[in-house]
This record gives C-alpha cells, structure tokens and sequence, in this order.
C-alpha cells in the first residue's frame, strides 16, 4: 500500500487534495491510537506494541514509517515522538472531539 501523498490519488479519492491523503493516512488502522499515545509523550518501539494491544510488528512498523514519512511523527534516540506538525494535528482533533460527543447524543 502507498504512503498517502498531497497531490496524488488515494484510497477513495482520485482528486490529489491534501484533506483527502490526510484522511486515508488517519483512517488506516492504528494510525490515530499511535497519534493519540504519542501525544501523551514520547514511546519506544515495544511501548507502543503495549499500547496498542492486539497490532502486529509487522503494521507497528508499517504505521510508523507511513507517519514519519508523512511529517506526523519522527524517530528519536529514545523511541518515537511527534512532530511540530504532528502536535498541531493533534489539537485540531479537539474540535472534532467535542462534535463527536453531541453527534453520540443522538444515538442515544
């Protein structure tokens, strides 16, 4: 599977816009549980296989190469850690956390 690259088309979408290569990369999975635990600070390799229960070395390090390849997370001495950029994704999602939460509501 490709890296989701601005520009070019992706899963779902053959219009190149940069929101569409975004959304693959987030909606491919353990992408955003590997986001979220960055944020809370920096993990190593076998700390995010703790984590994130149940994935394969094998996607861990897939999801890790396609984040750093994309600017969302870089490789450190002791592990990984987002990036600037990573840091200001993670923000954006508290407005989408809160809509999230009244859109639940509904279902209830």
């Amino acid at each position: 599977m490709k890296i989701p690259t601005p520009g070019k088309p992706v899963r779902g979408s053959q219009s190149g816009k940069p929101i569409m290569a975004l959304f693959d990369l987030l909606g491919r999975n353990w992408s955003m549980h590997i986001i979220w635990y960055l944020n809370e600070n920096q993990k190593s390799f076998s700390e995010l296989e703790t984590v994130c229960p149940g994935i394969s070395p094998t996607t861990l390090n897939t999801r890790l190469k396609e984040l750093q390849a994309t600017h969302i997370i870089e490789k450190v001495v002791a592990g990984y850690r987002l990036t600037q950029m990573g840091e200001e994704l993670f923000t954006l999602f508290d407005p989408l956390r809160h809509w999230s939460n009244e859109w639940a509501k509904k279902f209830k």
